[in-house]
């Protein structure tokens, strides 16, 4: 079995993350994800994914938001890279995307009822499937839980019914539950996260089974798990191109990185050993923190004589 592939065949989880967390682009019908964050990039990139990737695959996206403008909520999802704001429009306007403020779709008799709720959002999968689409997707801000409006102390349960309606044999649809960790306490978030099947991670960049390169968010950067050699050298460049050129600190996570070159680390630290730059470092106001950096990054970056220069910060790995 190739690096980096679960027993389950799902690309498994990199380091940093639970080792059961699907990525976006494996999702699967019958999946009922939670999207645990604290970073409005993170979660931007997920849920752009997964409606870019339901839009290809011919199937209804229903947006369940926390906010009474569903404009808002698109004017989010568009600011997440590669996301074509004209498409989600088209989307909207096709009703293939559908935004809904929960307060209308679940609270429309002022209380929160979590077999209503099931039920309801059954009604709007079996719509679809006979209007055609090939299946359907689900994603619902959660914060609405935390406001004390009656029938939301029953919320976990909600969440159960929801993961048994969705998971059932034969189901067509997949659900992401997005929660806030800066508005739950951890005992909440434990509770509701194991009411789902597991979290739901960023999709990595590139996985050729020698190298993983992953986004990371909290700094902004990229975790590199495998061997950075001639051969996966060039989804490096392309990873770091797509980056951007934004002022502040880009992190690279190194400490599953397994084999590394001298030529791959001076494309990582914008310094190649004939003097020419390249790489994240490369950039003007840019400072490059190497997390987890092992013993022999750092040999080389000794003998190399890069260990002391501008704009890059070590964090060597834990002992």
């Amino acid at each position: 079995m190739p690096p980096g592939i679960g027993d389950d065949a799902r690309p498994a989880a990199p380091a940093g993350v639970p080792a059961d967390a699907v990525a976006v682009g494996a999702m699967r019908f019958g999946d009922h994800l939670c999207l645990t964050y604290d970073n409005e990039d993170e979660r931007r990139a997920i849920l752009a994914a997964y409606i870019r990737d339901g839009l290809r695959a011919s199937h209804k996206i229903i947006y369940l938001a926390d906010e009474d403008d569903p404009a808002a909520v698109l004017n989010r999802l568009a600011r997440a890279p590669g996301t074509a704001p004209a498409a989600l429009a088209e989307a909207v306007r096709a009703g293939h995307l559908v935004v809904r403020p929960i307060i209308e779709a679940f609270l429309a008799t002022g209380r929160f009822d979590p077999a209503e709720t099931v039920n309801l959002l059954r009604t709007e999968i079996d719509v679809a499937l006979v209007q055609g689409y090939d299946g359907v997707r689900i994603t619902g801000e959660t914060s609405f839980s935390l406001r004390g409006w009656p029938g939301t102390e029953d919320f976990g349960a909600f969440e159960h019914l929801c993961g048994e309606a969705i998971g059932a044999p034969g189901s067509r649809a997949m659900v992401i539950c997005q929660y806030d960790r800066r508005w739950f306490d951890a005992a909440q978030l434990r509770e509701l996260e194991g009411c789902h099947g597991a979290q739901v991670r960023v999709d990595d960049l590139h996985d050729d089974g020698v190298l993983r390169i992953t986004p990371i968010f909290t700094p902004p950067g990229l975790r590199l798990t495998g061997a950075l050699d001639e051969s996966t050298l060039p989804a490096v460049r392309r990873a770091l191109a797509a980056s951007g050129a934004r002022s502040g600190h880009f992190c690279l996570d190194l400490g599953d990185l397994e084999f590394c070159d001298l030529t791959g680390l001076g494309v990582l630290l914008g310094a190649l050993p004939d003097g020419r730059a390249e790489g994240p470092a490369a950039l003007p106001h840019r400072q490059i923190v190497l997390r987890g950096l092992p013993d022999y990054l750092a040999l080389m970056m000794r003998i190399a004589g890069w260990e002391s220069m501008p704009g890059v910060h070590l964090e060597r790995a834990a002992p």
